[in-house]
């Protein structure tokens, strides 16, 4: 058998004996990295026989997730392009393939090239074949007014999205906005990917596996095959309203889980707020118009477990520290990087009120945030509150979204 080691170039690390694992088709290889990032990585021993065209790739947003999806794309052989805003990440990156912000232990893959701070040029984006968005959700709005003018409407490129919120103001998912700035057709083939994938493990090649959806299915598939090694598997769908607010609405719940460990509770606590959290989060999203299978999926209870269980996630990372007392606004100013559930908690409160959807956790996350509520008395209101069914889905469903997709062209 020929063998391929897929920790391509710098990637290649010194291991310890290791383990065979069957994946698909392929055979990974469990190396133990000397590494301080992870403790284990995966590399392949088998060729795929027929791999996918390489593609250019230029990856706007150059954070945690942007940086870590653009090494794993550059370590995939495509060649990749990432956009900083700031002229000293983008001096500092090309000369040493560190990010002097983010996983600042790991080397970049050296398929990657930052440009900037000036935005990308109309001749650079006529020569992408993909444009990946890892920017918070609140400047997709700004960021795309000022690149659609440069979109070669007759030879567009794939344009994948992986920022996870609801638009303040406005409470526009990710599809809306698009809409709103690039018009219907480039939001009809625009393709979200989520699941539960922590940039950290994904650098170190622990097995992940994520959703990706888009209105239009040669769409998602495309970006599955860019995406996709026996590392991190893809799985594609045709709900990305649905996926959008289960990324979204997780991280919600995710301060709340944050907020019982801080206050002390345990794995009862814990365990009833995510199964709660996911009941939720169906509902709200049924009454909004997405299938209840896809909170269901990766995008749904992969990523609500994932956020509200582990440290390493920011928006826990904020519960818990309010748990144990902190102001919000000192722990915005520490955190160091975005908690999308911060600000999207509030988008989320006009669009419960609008449907009049139940949704006591994330009213009462809202309320602790916003409206100064004390932590203890809304714990005891939220407890007190009379016996009722545990799983229901909302009779009158899907008015939000029949209206974005009179918006699309698509009335249904």
């Amino acid at each position: 058998m020929l063998r391929y080691i897929a920790a391509r170039r710098n990637n290649i690390v010194k291991s310890r004996p290791a383990s065979v694992v069957l994946c698909s088709h392929h055979i990974l290889l469990r190396t133990h990295s000397t590494t301080s990032l992870s403790a284990a990585k995966f590399t392949m021993l088998s060729v795929p026989s027929t791999p996918p065209p390489k593609s250019k790739i230029l990856v706007l947003g150059a954070g945690n997730f942007g940086s870590c999806l653009a090494d794993h794309l550059g370590n995939s052989d495509h060649e990749v392009f990432m956009w900083s805003r700031e002229a000293r990440f983008v001096e500092y990156f090309n000369k040493t393939h560190r990010n002097p912000d983010y996983l600042k232990d790991h080397e970049f893959s050296t398929n990657i090239c930052v440009v900037g701070p000036e935005i990308p040029s109309k001749e650079m984006m006529k020569q992408m074949d993909v444009l990946l968005f890892a920017i918070p959700t609140q400047a997709v709005r700004e960021t795309l007014i000022k690149l659609q003018h440069s979109f070669d409407r007759a030879n567009l490129p794939l344009m994948i999205f992986v920022n996870k919120g609801i638009e303040t103001g406005t409470q526009a998912l990710t599809l809306e906005i698009i809409a709103d700035t690039c018009g219907s057709e480039i939001a009809r083939a625009a393709t979200f990917i989520s699941g539960p994938s922590f940039a950290k493990e994904i650098v170190c090649r622990q097995p992940t596996s994520v959703s990706v959806a888009s209105l239009t299915e040669s769409q998602a598939k495309k970006a599955s095959e860019i995406f996709h090694e026996p590392w991190f598997r893809c799985y594609t769908g045709s709900d990305p309203i649905g996926l959008e607010l289960a990324g979204a609405l997780k991280n919600v719940y995710a301060i709340a889980t944050g907020l019982a460990d801080g206050l002390g509770f345990e794995n009862n606590t814990r365990a009833g707020l995510i199964t709660r959290g996911l009941a939720e989060m169906t509902r709200i999203g049924t009454a909004y118009g997405a299938s209840p299978l896809t909170f269901l999926g990766l995008a749904g209870v992969g990523d609500l477990f994932l956020t509200c269980s582990s440290p390493t996630s920011r928006n826990y990372t904020v519960g818990y520290r309010l748990g144990k007392g902190e102001p919000l606004e000192d722990i915005i100013k520490t955190l160091g990087s975005v908690a999308e559930g911060v600000t999207t908690v509030k988008g989320l409160k006009k669009i419960i009120d609008e449907m009049q959807v139940s949704a006591p956790l994330a009213n009462g996350i809202y309320s602790l945030l916003y409206e100064g509520k004390d932590l203890h008395e809304g714990i005891q209101e939220l407890m007190c509150r009379p016996p009722s069914r545990e799983l229901d889905l909302p009779e009158k469903a899907g008015e939000p979204a029949k209206r974005l997709m009179h918006k699309l062209g698509l009335d249904v």
